[in-house]
């Protein structure tokens, strides 16, 4: 893949994350509206977060990170690729059907494990209800992830970049069904049970959906994933062997979101407050970090089957700028305008002021580790790509320690931002870990010169946007602005104004060219 593929590659999948991303507000503001940091709200949230907890586990994290390689250096050297995915689609559907089954059976003591919080009271009756219909989900999106996987390693971005539009245009649809009592509850009478009734049923519908757009875009590019009988042949079993230390790598990093969610339960509406600050920060990390990733791996994975030394360190290099330019100011405003981002975003119906402050405040402590966050996705391909997934499990394993420690420890000092803080400094710990581990694969693994010296004048830049958001800020002040639609026209005026801000100061300081940008708007 050529420079100008990373990018485009890069740009089509970040823009349909950010179409995706959009849309979960849209999702976040009506339940945040007809919810609030309600025991529905809270235990919808808990509930889905179990099925997405091990889709990263199994599909997206692990063994995605196994199988593209793998997929992809088949397909450089004209093996038969489509037969090894057939079969990887076998293995992984059984073994998905058996974890359905089994998550069926122990739902309340899976629920207790994501928030012990609610034992004792409705929340717990209802987040069961809840994830027994939200974890048939599983079985259709880690298919999907699976079969995206073929489509990334083949150049095809768009169409599994495109899925999980999907979930998000369900899951409102859904929702206004249910405001508009077209949807009858399944756990009981409370406030907002319609809604949360329908937020599940509409979590299987999207998983159905997306499998379906990911495996007919799939075909048409030449890869019918047909069903086949499951076998252990040789291949599958070197597949299993890698993907184990990426599974247990996958399954620490959801011990960090458990211990978080752990943290959050013991607080009335923590849980909320957390959710929306991490869809705040999973904005820019999706757009960028993952479209990275998602790109980057097959990309060295083949240049480093061809050998193509000076081809992987300018592809890594180019996409550790790309991430950065846009990673470091995104993190300056979610650390100077939070309120006014949450304010705008979430604070109408149930959601009060009080829960605009609480939100915000994690919301600054997210945005201090996204940095961490993203160059962790342009990292890790350097190990993936080279089938080695012990060693960044052994990095989970120490990142795990700093967030255990953090969040439970300083939770009696701090509360639920323990659990935001414990995440952040965990970020930059795997961070730290990764850089110093890739020290001995030589010069592909390292920084050209041109990244180095522009990351220093895109941190000044960043800096300047974040002194003229600051001041704005103070002048205009969008939380106290009383219409919702004012408000956000001011906030949508600072975003744009710090965005004209840091472009200005990054061209004046030579962060990124006029040609950069050209060239970018081109190859989208």
């Amino acid at each position: 893949m050529s420079g100008i593929r990373l990018i485009s590659g890069v740009m089509t999948v970040g823009f349909w994350t950010l179409a995706s991303r959009i849309l979960g507000f849209a999702r976040d503001i009506l339940i945040a509206a007809w919810l609030g940091t309600g025991p529905v709200a809270q235990a919808f949230i808990v509930a889905f977060s179990l099925p997405n907890m091990f889709r990263r586990f199994f599909a997206e994290g692990a063994f995605n990170m196994a199988f593209v390689p793998m997929f992809s250096k088949r397909l450089e050297k004209g093996e038969d690729a489509l037969g090894f995915a057939r079969q990887a689609m076998a293995g992984l559907g059984v073994l998905l059907i058996l974890l359905t089954l089994v998550a069926l059976i122990f739902m309340p003591w899976l629920v207790l494990a994501m928030a012990s919080g609610f034992a004792g009271d409705e929340r717990l009756d209802m987040a069961v209800t809840l994830g027994r219909i939200c974890f048939i989900y599983i079985l259709f999106i880690s298919l999907a992830a699976l079969t995206s996987g073929v489509l990334n390693a083949a150049g095809r971005f768009a169409a599994a970049a495109a899925a999980p539009v999907l979930l998000n245009i369900v899951l409102i649809t859904f929702l206004m069904l249910a405001e508009a009592g077209l949807f009858a509850s399944v756990i009981g009478e409370a406030d907002g049970a319609r809604h949360g009734s329908a937020l599940a049923v509409g979590v299987v519908v999207a998983g159905i959906a997306q499998l379906a757009l990911a495996w007919i875009a799939a075909k048409r590019a030449g890869f019918p994933l047909t069903l086949t009988r499951p076998r252990l042949t040789p291949e599958i079993k070197r597949l299993a062997v890698i993907a184990a230390p990426a599974m247990l790598a996958g399954g620490v990093v959801q011990v960090n979101l458990l211990v978080g969610r752990q943290v959050a339960s013991y607080f009335d509406g923590a849980i909320v407050w957390l959710s929306f600050a991490d869809r705040l920060y999973q904005l820019p990390l999706g757009v960028v970090g993952i479209a990275i990733g998602i790109v980057l791996l097959p990309d060295l994975s083949r240049r480093l089957a061809a050998e193509d030394i000076d081809g992987s360190q300018y592809a890594l290099s180019r996409a550790g700028e790309i991430s950065l330019a846009l990673a470091i100011p995104a993190a300056v405003a979610l650390m100077v305008i939070p309120g006014a981002l949450t304010a705008a975003l979430f604070e109408r119906g149930f959601f009060t002021a009080k829960d605009t402050e609480a939100t915000a405040l994690a919301c600054a402590i997210y945005g201090l580790g996204l940095p961490a966050f993203v160059m962790q996705k342009v990292l890790q391909p350097l190990y993936f790509a080279r089938e080695d997934t012990k060693r960044p499990f052994y990095f989970a394993l120490a990142a795990m320690v700093i967030n255990a420690g953090l969040a439970i420890g300083l939770a009696p000092v701090i509360g639920y931002l323990a659990a935001a803080l414990g995440a952040t400094l965990a970020g930059w710990g795997m961070l730290a870990l990764l850089w110093w581990g890739a020290r001995n694969m030589g010069e592909a693994a390292r920084f050209d010169s041109r990244f180095k010296t522009r990351l220093t004048r895109i941190l000044a830049a960043a800096l300047v946007m974040g002194a003229v958001l600051w001041i704005l800020d103070r002048l205009i002040a969008p939380q106290e602005i009383g219409s919702d639609l004012l408000r956000f026209a001011a906030v949508m005026g600072l975003c744009l104004t710090g965005a004209a801000a840091y472009g200005a100061a990054g061209l004046a300081l030579k962060a990124f060219t006029l040609q950069d940008l050209k060239g970018a708007v081109k190859r989208g």
